[in-house]
């Protein structure tokens, strides 16, 4: 009676072991797949040089520049530039316009046409042009 009771014993340990190990593996691969399509960037903005805000977000890989700055504030854009952002307009009669860098280099496209990548640093500035 007592060998019966811990071979039984021993199956349903084997059979618990078994499960909990395939279960880890399934996760460990979907949370590795789910983050292969994902990108995380930091968007900063500034007004005169100063910072006033900064978030991180994540996003798909296939996103543009326009798509994270979206998830993050309130954003109106004409044409592929961005004209206001979280309340804070561009203003023609001034010279003043929303410009942006990516990794500290000037963008060359609009942010419709600016696909991000993992660890994106991504700057808007709200200052004068000569």
């Amino acid at each position: 009676m007592i060998k019966k009771f811990f071979r039984l014993l021993t199956i349903a340990m084997t059979f618990t072991l078994l499960l909990a190990g395939c279960s880890t593996a399934s996760s460990n691969a979907a949370k590795k797949s789910s983050t292969e399509n994902t990108a995380t960037v930091t968007y900063t903005l500034k007004q005169n040089n100063k910072q006033f805000a900064k978030k991180t977000v994540t996003v798909k890989k296939t996103a543009t520049v326009l798509t994270g700055l979206e998830k993050a504030w309130t954003v109106k854009q004409s044409k592929g530039f961005v004209t206001t952002i979280d309340g804070k307009s561009q203003n023609p009669v001034k010279k003043t316009y929303w410009l942006y860098t990516v990794n500290g280099k000037s963008a060359t496209k609009g942010v419709t046409q600016t696909k991000v990548a993992n660890k994106d640093k991504i700057v808007f500035s709200l200052t004068p042009t000569k």
